[in-house]
């Protein structure tokens, strides 16, 4: 077998053993695509971003529908070398605008049938746009594409975009390398052929939809694209999933636990179901317990966990009967995929078994796109040794090592934050409310909920009695939904500690004080 070097040579591999295989099935509508279909789309905006003038190391942004031209465009961008990124429609022009000045798209590829923040984007000077509606591969001009062999490894495949601590979302770069081990791994540990069918009920520029898109179409297996407003509807929702006889599940747990609080989820649900894999936030145990009674008996529950910047996933555990002994904690992130080693960076030297984890190998990114502070902060060198470059990623995230070696989530050592599945940094949503008129200090906590959910919530000092609905109202203007506090209080002052900061633990007392 040729050695594979890139994604395009790796769904070249894929066509010439799956032609005619059905890559996109769509349960709403019934339609299917096959790759062959989906190979010819592909190759047409290739042709038409070559012919615009793109080239390799260029960045294309896309406003994606999951129609089958959209996930074309994305594999005509891997085919050339274009470093692509997938934005939400949804959030607010002020945080798109931040994104696109960050990445400074060389053109705008709208799947939908008007382009988001249209007149918005021309007046920033984003004006090159490419709507894939109006696209007709037939009438694409078909000219010589550069030969695939001049992408390597080391070429960016796109940027995910994710919250950041200074109001500026931070563009996590992968690399070709990054998402071939990362295929490799996700086909061999969770066994996807060409049989399976994976869903795409993951918003597509959410990290968790990398796991679905690259492992079910760079293995001949079928994605069936889900709809961000199908997924709303939990008993729709799961018609869909029942009809498209899918057998791979990935989702958040919020969604998860979505579906059974509104009982939309039966025994009988999922019956081609034979792995619910959940991660992005911790799966609640009451309610995990529910789910794996309810399915644990004819499916594996598989609870994962990764940094957008180490290519999504970096382990795995099967949830086993075992996991409900301590219904208190988490449960488990496993041992870490054979591709990765890790370093706990101790917080205290006493107990070398607790503190950051900081993953290396592989399937660890590139950094941030164009900014080389935040790079430098988060991708260091191995702090265990200086003899020769061992880069690896710095999670924030705060662990425990048990004597198998699994490692236990325990927290974050910043302000980060899981939220419906979202990274997010109350820094960004505290820096939204700052720019507001009149808010003199302001503070953004995060409130666990008895169900093992969470809710945000945001105070504000100043002058002028404003109502929290308007407050609410005005942040909803510079941040995505998910980001937007439940409430927003406001106060005279803020309490304060010994250190005259401002004190979140009397924030957090405050919230969960009676009424």
């Amino acid at each position: 077998m040729a050695f594979i070097s890139n994604l395009p040579i790796a769904f070249a591999e894929v066509i010439r053993s799956h032609a005619g295989r059905t890559a996109l099935s769509y349960p709403a509508s019934g339609e299917k695509v096959t790759y062959s279909e989906l190979y010819k789309l592909a190759e047409s905006i290739a042709q038409e971003l070559h012919m615009r003038g793109l080239r390799q190391g260029d960045v294309v942004a896309f406003f994606h529908d999951k129609s089958p031209a959209a996930y074309a465009a994305m594999l005509a961008c891997l085919r050339l070398g274009i470093i692509y990124t997938n934005l939400d429609a949804d959030s607010p022009w002020e945080r798109l605008r931040k994104i696109l000045g960050s990445c400074q798209p060389r053109l705008i590829v709208n799947a939908f049938e008007d382009l988001p923040h249209g007149a918005d984007l021309t007046a920033a000077g984003h004006t090159e746009t490419l709507n894939l509606r109006e696209l007709v591969p037939s009438k694409v001009a078909e000219q010589p594409l550069p030969d695939m062999k001049g992408i390597s490894g080391a070429t960016p495949a796109y940027i995910m975009f994710t919250s950041g601590s200074t109001g500026m979302p931070k563009g996590a770069v992968m690399s070709h390398a990054n998402l071939l081990w990362f295929i490799a791994w996700g086909r061999d540990r969770f066994g996807i052929t060409p049989e399976d069918v994976l869903t795409n009920a993951n918003p597509i520029y959410f990290d968790n939809s990398v796991f679905d898109f690259y492992t079910a179409i760079f293995s001949g297996a079928t994605l069936a694209p889900i709809t961000n407003s199908q997924a709303r509807d939990a008993r729709l929702l799961v018609r869909l999933i029942n009809t498209a006889n899918c057998t791979v599940w990935f989702s958040v747990p919020s969604l998860l636990v979505y579906l059974l609080t509104t009982r939309a989820l039966g025994a009988t649900d999922f019956p081609s179901i034979r792995k619910i894999i959940f991660g992005g936030e911790g799966f609640p145990k009451p309610k995990l317990k529910q789910l794996h009674t309810l399915l644990g008996h004819r499916c594996d529950l598989e609870n994962v966990y990764g940094p957008t910047e180490c290519t999504c996933i970096c382990s795995a555990h099967t949830i086993t009967d075992g996991d409900f002994e301590d219904m208190q904690n988490l449960a488990t992130l496993g041992p870490l995929a054979q591709n990765f080693d890790h370093e706990i960076l101790p917080l205290d030297e006493s107990d070398p078994d607790f503190g950051e984890l900081f993953l290396r190998g592989p399937q660890v990114g590139l950094g941030y796109y164009r900014d080389p502070e935040r790079t430098a902060r988060a991708f260091v060198q191995n702090p265990r040794h200086q003899d020769y470059s061992d880069v690896g990623y710095r999670t924030g995230d705060l662990v425990r090592r048990d004597e198998r070696g699994w490692l236990h989530f325990k927290g974050r050592a910043d302000f980060q934050i899981k939220h419906m599945g979202y990274r997010i940094e109350l820094e960004e949503i505290e820096a939204a409310l700052g720019t507001l008129s009149g808010v003199k200090e302001c503070a953004v906590i995060y409130q666990r909920l008895g169900d093992g959910m969470g809710q945000i919530l945001g105070y504000a000092a100043m002058p002028d009695q404003v109502a929290s609905e308007e407050l609410v109202r005005q942040v909803a203007a510079i941040v995505p939904p998910y980001m937007v506090p439940r409430r927003i209080t406001v106060l005279d002052t803020l309490p304060k500690n010994a250190n005259g900061k401002i004190d979140r633990v009397a924030l957090l007392a405050l919230a969960s004080s009676p009424s």
